[in-house]
C-alpha cells in the first residue's frame, strides 16, 4: 500500500530556512520544521585564522500529502539553487504513519 504522506528533508546553509519554507508554502505545504545542526562532509570544514569553523546548517522538515511531492520538491529546489554545488540537498522519505496533523486527512 503506497504511503499518504511523504517528508522532504531539505538540508541548506544557515539562513536560507525561511526562503524554503516560504516557497514550499507558496507550492502548497502548510509549514515546516526548522532543525539547527552541523555539516561534517569532506568539504565543510572551513579555517579563520588557523581555527577550524563548524559550518552551521538548518534542515527544513515538511509533512506533505504525496500528490503534492513534485510540486513542492520542484519550488524547494528552485528557491534554493539546490541544482548550484555546495547549496544544498533535498530529499523524499515516505511517511507510512503519521499523528498530529489530522486536518492534512481531508486532503484526497
Amino acid at each position: 500500500m503506497e504511503s499518504k504522506y511523504q517528508l522532504i528533508v531539505t538540508i541548506i546553509n544557515k539562513g536560507r530556512s525561511e526562503e524554503i519554507i516560504k516557497a514550499s508554502r507558496a507550492a502548497g505545504a502548510e509549514g515546516g520544521t526548522v532543525v539547527y545542526g552541523r555539516g561534517i562532509g569532506i568539504h565543510e570544514r572551513q579555517m579563520f585564522l588557523g581555527i577550524p569553523i563548524e559550518p552551521e546548517k538548518e534542515l527544513v522538515l515538511t509533512v506533505i500529502p504525496r500528490q503534492l511531492t513534485e510540486k513542492v520538491l520542484t519550488a524547494i529546489v528552485e528557491a534554493g539553487d539546490l541544482n548550484k554545488p555546495g547549496s544544498g540537498i533535498a530529499f523524499v522519505v515516505d511517511v507510512p504513519q503519521v499523528a498530529g496533523i489530522a486536518h492534512l486527512g481531508h486532503s484526497k
